[in-house]
């Protein structure tokens, strides 16, 4: 009886773990499917971005005289919305990453 008992147990024991070995390959797999989706998206829209940032600056430094001042206005520019966002966006940002990564390893 207590052999049969203890029998029991340790298949309970050996179910236990390959239940949790199958919720951390769940998870996990769940976590960098996002995360690659995420980056293959980030990768265009920063090509876009890119592209479409040299050509403004191509066409402001028409505009200046000067092809180099066009990139020098869109530098300035985003120098001044980095600063910004330091400034004012930082510790909002932050939450709002913390926040989803705890939201998707514990969910």
């Amino acid at each position: 009886m207590i052999e049969s008992l203890l029998e029991r147990a340790f298949d309970y024991g050996k179910i236990s773990l390959e239940l949790a070995k199958l919720k951390a390959v769940d998870k996990s797999s769940n976590i960098v499917s996002s995360a690659l989706s995420q980056v293959v998206i980030y990768f265009f829209v920063i090509t876009f971005l890119l592209f479409l940032n040299i050509g403004l600056a191509l066409w402001l430094g028409e505009l200046l005289g000067k092809n180099y001042f066009g990139f020098l206005a869109i530098a300035a520019v985003y120098g001044l919305i980095g600063i910004i966002i330091r400034i004012f966006m930082y510790r909002r940002i932050k939450n709002c990453v913390c926040n989803s990564l705890i939201k998707r390893l514990l969910i």
